[in-house]
């Protein structure tokens, strides 16, 4: 049976001069012979075992930020070197973690990728930085236990640091926009259905219908 698997891993996260410690999800799909890997994040050795001897279709990185790609180059070379994809509006954070390698796929907004029977789909939701991309998966899935919805079944969201349980992501540093995350909210993930299970890039999960509400309010108080 297809599902979701969720790890916390904890690292740092590096930009604009600063650095803070920061605990991330790193969400593992698929069934019991292949997975695709969102966000691989701080910890090559126990993301690896959760995969275990499955088949690592691809690596999908929701946006370039250190905290979330840091450990992507040797996660893959540990997994047999899948495909990463990112979309390259994100190369302009990517390369300050990197020399001399970039993603070998690209993501755009619309690009499909098939595991253990269900379809994930690209949605290009810029603002926490210019490439972000959450990906959308309309089929249900059960919903891990750790999204506190037990069995539920439902279309899912993986957001990464565009919409939290509470509001959206950070966007008071470099590259990043709040008018542009409002509208990539407001325009692309609100009209997803209600029931959608929203799985975060850090902290707890949430739905589209908890936080839809909330969006005035969030433009508002400008964060």
């Amino acid at each position: 049976m297809t599902a979701i698997e969720h790890l916390v891993t904890s690292g740092t996260f590096s930009l604009d001069g600063e650095t803070h410690n920061v605990d991330n999800n790193v969400w593992i799909i698929g069934d019991d012979s292949e997975v695709i890997v969102i966000d691989p994040a701080h910890d090559v050795d126990a993301i690896a075992e959760a995969v275990g001897s499955r088949d690592v279709k691809a690596i999908l990185l929701t946006h370039g930020h250190d905290d979330h790609v840091g450990v992507v180059r040797d996660f893959a070379q540990r997994v047999g070197n899948p495909t990463v994809y990112l979309n390259p509006d994100d190369y302009v954070l990517w390369d300050m973690t990197y020399e001399n390698y970039r993603p070998d796929g690209q993501i755009a907004h619309g690009d499909t990728w098939n595991v253990g029977g269900i379809k994930l789909k690209a949605l290009h939701t810029p603002g926490h930085s210019p490439g972000s991309t959450c990906f959308f998966v309309e089929t249900g899935l059960p919903a891990p236990a750790s999204a506190g919805a037990g069995r539920a079944v439902g279309p899912v969201l993986f957001s990464g640091d565009t919409l939290f349980n509470g509001g959206p992501g950070a966007t008071g540093r470099s590259h990043s926009s709040f008018e542009t995350i409002i509208e990539s909210i407001r325009d692309v993930l609100f009209p997803l259905p209600e029931a959608t299970v929203v799985l975060t890039g850090h902290g707890d999960s949430t739905s589209i219908g908890a936080e839809s509400p909330a969006l005035e309010d969030w433009i508002k108080r400008g964060h």
